[in-house]
């Protein structure tokens, strides 16, 4: 039995159920997105009834019902990563970080489908799976960084690795689409396919770069903070809606967006700033949804599958680190305390779990309990993994 209360009552009680509990898992030292989920959870229509507690908060329909939130929510999650790749840092790091970032998003794909084929899965789901492995969570990566600050070439090499991921990410997960969608057809179909959709690609990130540009046009003539969030807000609205009409991928736009103004403004700090006001309650939102979609009944069925991902996806990120490394000529002690930091996992997966089931309808839910799982798993031991592999590499002040 679901309470019957409003939608703007909803959302009101996943705000404070979310910042409340997120303040107690900080305080227990895991980052704020897993008490977000956890709230959801409790809040959600299927932890409580498992439980045998006829009572829940949010029902199936409302939380499948707003989905405008997750859609602004990934945006914005987009919009930050692509903020945090500045060229500068790169041209001075050369090709590692970027060669680094390629590999090991390849091996974790490589391992993690190898590992659901041999567990006996099919190809779809494999490669679908496979490619969202290769994304990692910046955001609980940075909230470690900061905390403790840590600073050093481990923790300069990760922040820029762990944004890179979810570019790969993306473009893994475009011709994963491609070939599933064309299984069967000869082999000019698919290759077909896959250019059409790395043509839809390019499209996508030329879209965010000429929304970029028109944007810090548009800043030129408006100082107040005040007028510049709703500005940035209005473009970040523009971005996800419009590329939802032209069918191009919402994720690509926003993260090329914020890549371009941290590149090409000398105040880019201040204008990837200006959306936090909105940022907190809507991540809150969004990962209280996405805690409360969790179909719980499902984890038994998908217990064995899911444990197969975490392992297989932390293999490759390690030995992808390692091989990276040694392709790149980057101190082998680095990659060592490189490749645990990238155990994190959260957003930018679960948006491409909500866009798989387009793709494998049949496997949609299964697919989220998997990663949403596993998301929920990396974020209680991942960052204290991190915070590990930093101390380790001597990074880390023994006073943080």
């Amino acid at each position: 039995m679901n309470i019957s209360l409003n939608m703007l009552m909803n959302l009101g009680i996943m705000i404070l159920a979310g910042i409340f509990m997120g303040r107690l898992m900080k305080h227990l030292g895991f980052p704020n997105v897993t008490g977000y989920m956890l709230a959801g959870l409790l809040l959600g229509p299927y932890l409580l009834p498992a439980l045998g507690c006829p009572i829940s908060v949010l029902s199936e329909g409302f939380v499948s019902g707003i989905s405008v939130i997750t859609d602004v929510a990934l945006g914005l999650i987009a919009f930050s990563v692509g903020g945090q790749l500045h060229f500068s840092y790169m041209r001075r790091a050369g090709k590692a970080p970027v060669i680094l970032a390629l590999v090991e998003s390849v091996a974790a794909a490589v391992c993690v489908s190898l590992a659901l084929i041999l567990t006996g899965n099919g190809p779809g789901m494999a490669l679908i799976m496979g490619s969202i492995a290769a994304a990692t969570a910046p955001a609980a990566t940075i909230l470690v960084v900061q905390q403790y600050r840590a600073r050093g070439p481990v923790t300069n090499l990760l922040l820029q690795v762990v944004a890179l991921d979810d570019v790969t990410a993306l473009l893994l997960y475009s011709i994963s689409a491609a070939v599933i969608k064309h299984f069967g057809a000869e082999g000019k179909q698919i290759l077909a396919a896959v250019l059409k959709e790395v043509l839809r690609f390019i499209e996508g990130a030329a879209l965010g770069l000429l929304l970029a540009i028109l944007l810090l046009f548009v800043l030129r003539f408006f100082r107040r903070r005040s007028n510049r969030l709703a500005i940035v807000c209005g473009f970040l609205f523009l971005a996800i809606g419009g590329a939802q009409r032209l069918g191009l991928n919402a994720l690509i736009v926003c993260m090329v967006m914020g890549m371009a103004i941290a590149n090409l403004s000398a105040e880019a700090d201040a204008v990837l700033e200006c959306v936090e006001p909105i940022a907190a309650p809507v991540f809150i939102l969004f990962f209280v949804a996405s805690g409360a979609g969790l179909p719980v009944n499902l984890l038994r069925s998908v217990g064995i599958i899911g444990l197969v991902y975490i392992l297989a996806r932390y293999t490759g990120k390690i030995l992808g680190t390692l091989l990276g490394g040694a392709l790149t000529g980057t101190d082998r002690r680095q990659c060592l305390h490189l490749g645990p930091c990238l155990l994190p996992q959260a957003g930018i997966a679960i948006g491409l779990t909500l866009a798989a089931g387009s793709v494998l309808p049949k496997h949609a839910s299964n697919i989220r309990a998997i990663v949403l799982t596993g998301t929920l798993i990396c974020e209680l031991i991942g960052p204290a993994v991190t915070r590990l592999s930093l101390k380790k590499a001597g990074e880390i002040s023994p006073s943080p």
